[in-house]
């Protein structure tokens, strides 16, 4: 198995099936799908379990107790030993050919040093991608050069990392805080490694009224020490 989609979720019972069909419908299934559950209060364990009775590809689920997404995603990598993780949220899905385009592209540039993993476009449902292309394609950048330093910083993209250097650098966890931007990982790696940026939109996503993303501010506020440490890094 050479790549984990990684799924952090919290009470997403109702949507995560949108995920998996998209799952279902890869045009490659070498790929395991680890669903880590944030203490979710809704019926999400029992629509994984349905899931994992019809699925034709390996599914793991992982209960914790609630801590925020960046703890989940910790629980997760810690249980990875597959190459390659792509991070996939649960009211996400993917393109029919996301694992064939990333298995492709890690095949392409298997070989090449100093690299934490590949950077691909997100669409939004209605086709349109989230942000602009990278210029050039297929450029060799670090997150900080070509996200943070770029007129494109809001844009969300679908990052595929070698699971080895997220292990390397775990998402830092503080007392008594929830939220923490993932960024703050990204930008620590960033100094030490490069990605392959990727004009190829594999990823489908929109944003929840009561998602991260939408919520960014209110959840800093709640988490001021993850925030501040965040700032620092910049």
């Amino acid at each position: 198995m050479r790549i984990t989609v990684l799924t952090p979720t919290y009470n997403r019972g109702g949507s995560i099936q949108k995920l998996y069909t998209s799952l279902d419908n890869q045009s490659i299934k070498d790929f395991e799908w680890l669903i880590v559950d944030d203490g979710s209060l809704d019926d999400t364990a029992q629509v994984v379990r349905k899931i994992q009775k019809s699925a034709d590809f390996r599914i793991r689920y992982i209960f914790k107790e609630n801590g925020g997404k960046h703890t989940a995603l910790n629980e997760g990598i810690k249980n990875i030993e597959s190459d390659l993780t792509f991070i996939v949220d649960s009211d996400d899905w993917l393109k029919p050919n996301a694992i064939e385009t990333v298995l492709r592209y890690c095949g392409k540039f298997w070989d090449r040093n100093g690299l934490c993993g590949y950077s691909f476009l997100r669409a939004f449902p209605d086709g349109k991608i989230n942000g602009k292309e990278f210029e050039p394609n297929e450029w060799v950048a670090s997150y900080i050069e070509a996200r943070i330093n770029s007129d494109d910083t809001m844009a969300d993209k679908a990052e595929v990392f070698y699971t080895h250097c997220l292990k390397e650098f775990p998402f830092p966890e503080y007392s008594g805080e929830k939220f923490l931007g993932e960024d703050i990982v990204w930008i620590r790696m960033a100094r030490k490694y490069n990605m392959i940026h990727i004009n190829e939109a594999i990823y489908v996503g929109d944003y929840q009224s009561d998602g991260l993303t939408k919520n960014r501010r209110a959840n800093n506020i709640k988490s001021p020490v993850g925030c501040m440490h965040r700032a620092e890094d910049l």
